[in-house]
């Protein structure tokens, strides 16, 4: 009896330590072999125009009617599309029908992210004239690798002349129509000029990866117009923390980090404690609500000397804070997909837009400042009073945040 006990119990701890071998293995082929096949792209600074979107409603009327008038081609990639019937089977619609108008329709779609997204509607669009692939499909060798590595990124470009960059997805729940989460804040822009061939030319790299039928730029006559200076850079799992690096050595004065995941690592974390060593105010905004097991207790291990260093971390409230924005003294600010974690940094493929424009930048603090006038500040002697359950958790998701 106990012999077999016993051999029980070595069997189990000899499966979990074949089991955490192959991860290990598994992971760290395909995470050197998608960065040898990917690399981050700065693309050149451009001078445009930009719409700043800060609310769902707004944005997807204006999202939804440029798709409607658009008259040659629409190219849109997306993390997740929902199986709603509000918002994203509308959307999906809105596809079939212009491909049926004639129009060069391309749509790509992160495969894990938009799981839910209605196979019945792909498939119609499809033979409606949709092309249509999904990035970053799990496979062998490297599986579980390709379950944890998303496309992350949310580009449209309509008649090569409108550009769409930012947080938001497709979904009813960014419209606040997900009652757990409630009202859904979140930031999305819309270019013009000729920064729109360098989205464009981005979506065709993400697509071509696909092993989809590959296709060739279309000619782009969006001139060099408008009055905002920016930039755009892709990631794909590396390079991204350099940026943000360089974002908090540039600062004189103040940090805003807007973030609904805050999972710096160690030398983010080190470089916003020298900041405010050397006296640049560093504010934070995160959520007070969670959409994912575990990723708020990650972020708590990094409040504790942020805090205690003087930096003021505010926890939005009336609903969920999907926001992901890094504004540096009133005069740069970056917008885009990734969120200020570790999935982001290091795993996610992702886009943002470098604006360097002190107006725009003003304007985007004060919406800023609305968000923060609508969050509750985490006081250190609050941090300091959490429960002992809540700590067992927070070394648990110490252990896994780079999955999160």
């Amino acid at each position: 009896m106990k012999e077999g006990m016993a051999m029980a119990f070595f069997m189990i701890i000899l499966f979990v330590l074949l089991v955490t071998v192959w991860i290990r293995l598994d992971f760290s082929l395909g995470y050197s072999r998608h960065l040898r096949n990917n690399g981050p792209m700065l693309y050149p600074y451009r001078n445009g125009d930009i719409q700043f979107f800060s609310d769902g409603q707004e944005f997807y009327q204006h999202y939804f009617q440029s798709l409607q008038n658009a008259r040659s081609s629409i190219y849109v990639s997306f993390y997740i599309v929902k199986g709603d019937e509000e918002i994203s089977q509308t959307f999906l619609t809105i596809l079939g029908k212009k491909a049926q108008e004639g129009l060069q329709v391309y749509l790509l779609l992160d495969r894990l992210g938009s799981l839910k997204a209605s196979n019945k509607i792909l498939k119609q669009i499809q033979r409606q004239g949709v092309h249509f692939s999904y990035s970053h499909t799990p496979k062998f060798p490297c599986f579980f690798f390709t379950l944890q590595a998303r496309n992350h990124r949310k580009i449209s470009v309509i008649d090569c002349q409108t550009g769409y960059l930012g947080g938001y997805n497709i979904g009813k729940e960014y419209i606040g129509k997900n009652p757990k989460l409630g009202y859904w804040r979140d930031y999305h822009l819309s270019f013009t000029g000729a920064g729109i061939q360098d989205l464009l030319e981005q979506f065709q790299r993400d697509w071509n990866q696909t092993g989809a039928n590959r296709f060739h730029l279309p000619e782009i006559s969006a001139e060099a117009s408008g009055t905002v200076r920016y930039r755009f850079i892709s990631t794909y799992g590396k390079a991204l923390d350099d940026q943000f690096l360089s974002f908090i050595h540039r600062a004189k004065r103040e940090i805003i980090i807007c973030s609904p995941y805050f999972i710096p690592g160690s030398k983010l974390q080190t470089e916003l404690l020298r900041a405010l060593e050397r006296g640049v105010k560093v504010r934070i905004i995160v959520p007070m609500r969670s959409d994912h097991l575990l990723v708020k207790e990650a972020a708590f291990p990094y409040y504790g000397p942020l805090l205690k260093a003087g930096a003021k971390i505010h926890r939005f409230y009336p609903g969920f804070y999907h926001a992901k924005i890094i504004l540096i003294d009133e005069a740069f600010c970056d917008i885009g997909t990734a969120n200020f974690d570790k999935r982001s940094m290091y795993l996610n493929d992702e886009m943002n837009a470098f604006i360097e424009d002190r107006a725009f930048a003003e304007k985007v603090r004060a919406s800023i400042l609305k968000d923060i006038h609508d969050s509750e500040q985490l006081l250190y002697e609050d941090y300091l009073k959490r429960p002992y359950v809540q700590r067992v958790k927070e070394k648990a998701a110490t252990f896994v945040s780079l999955f999160l």
